[in-house]
């Protein structure tokens, strides 16, 4: 099966029945960059029971499916999957290789490019295709994958390309990336592969006896109304009114990096580059100041109410509607106007 293909690939995670959201999200998005190479978009997804897995990921617009169905490769333990992916890539040299910046993509992502020498760039929140020139030598490339994150702090937006070694390699967090069905009837060919080809014995020394896993009580990746509060808010106190004011909209509470790491809200609800990617139909800032860290996990909201004391707050350049004045004297007035007024 020894091929130079030059085509983008995307890891997908299976989990007992399913394919992550992360991995559908990478196929929306590899799509695109995909038709702007002019290469095909392949996916590769290891577990057990896969059954018919090209059906769920054809729609998104995978051209061919590489399946490993073998009992041992579920659920995921890193020697196996990392030693599946070095030896595959090393057969058809994929150009990219995207992965979802989760438990399992930020242990085998660096497993991998490591080995291959490939780099990798974590948690990007954009994925374009550029052209670029290096400024010590002159020599141009084309077509390069721009792994575009924020870097030192959130002060600025970094452009990372990775010229020379292959594939290059990116990771992007659930959610960043919008899910779309590319063609219902888009069909992918399937390559069934052999995990004993590519797979040596002594890698599944570990072996997982039972795994007890709690879900999180708290949606807010879903939720379509979130109220969020940052560290103009105060205490924790104060978020007891960001919490009834989501409570009467029948939406959650989000929060910034600030206002989990003062220890007022878990970290469970925060929204940002370290947190979760939320794309609400309606989203309120309230004493959010606006770091580019926390508006690249929300930027894409609906419409986007800012209430803070600062005029001149960058979370205002994005919102579509301003509230100047303090949060601790808007808040409860919103929440007496929608009990008034909500049905």
């Amino acid at each position: 099966m020894t091929q130079d293909n030059n085509n983008l690939i995307v890891y997908c995670e299976w989990d007992e029945d399913h394919v992550a959201d992360v991995s559908l999200e990478l196929l929306t998005k590899g799509r695109v960059l995909a038709d702007k190479l002019g290469v095909k978009l392949e996916a590769i997804v290891a577990g057990h029971n896969l059954g018919e897995v090209e059906k769920e990921l054809a729609p998104y617009g995978a051209d061919v499916v590489y399946k490993v169905d073998d009992a041992r490769l579920a659920p995921y333990t890193t020697n196996p999957h990392a030693a599946l992916l070095i030896n595959l890539f090393r057969q058809i040299k994929p150009q990219i290789c995207l992965m979802g910046a989760t438990t399992i993509g930020r242990d085998l992502g660096p497993r991998v490019s490591s080995c291959l020498h490939s780099g990798l760039t974590a948690d990007c929140t954009a994925l374009e295709i550029g052209d670029h020139t290096d400024p010590k030598t002159g020599k141009s490339y084309t077509d390069l994958l721009y792994q575009i994150r924020p870097a030192f702090g959130g002060n600025i937006v970094a452009t990372i390309v990775n010229p020379e070694c292959r594939p290059q390699m990116a990771t992007v967090r659930e959610g960043v990336m919008k899910k779309e069905i590319y063609n219902p009837d888009h069909k992918a060919e399937v390559i069934n592969l052999k995990a004993d080809d590519f797979v040596k014995p002594e890698d599944y020394v570990v072996e997982i006896i039972d795994r007890h896993i709690e879900q999180s009580k708290i949606n807010i990746k879903n939720s379509p109304i979130i109220v969020a509060g940052g560290y103009g808010v105060g205490s924790k106190e104060g978020f007891d009114q960001i919490f009834k004011l989501a409570g009467v909209l029948g939406g959650e509470v989000g929060a910034t990096r600030a206002a989990v790491d003062a220890g007022w809200v878990e970290h469970a609800r925060q929204i940002g580059q370290t947190g979760t990617t939320v794309r609400p139909k309606l989203y309120i800032a309230c004493g959010i100041s606006g770091q580019i860290q926390h508006i690249a996990g929300m930027q894409e909201s609906s419409i986007i109410i800012s209430i803070n004391n600062d005029p001149n707050a960058p979370i205002n350049t994005i919102a579509d509607y301003v509230i100047t004045g303090n949060v601790e004297d808007i808040v409860p007035k919103l929440i007496k106007y929608y009990k008034k007024n909500s049905k």
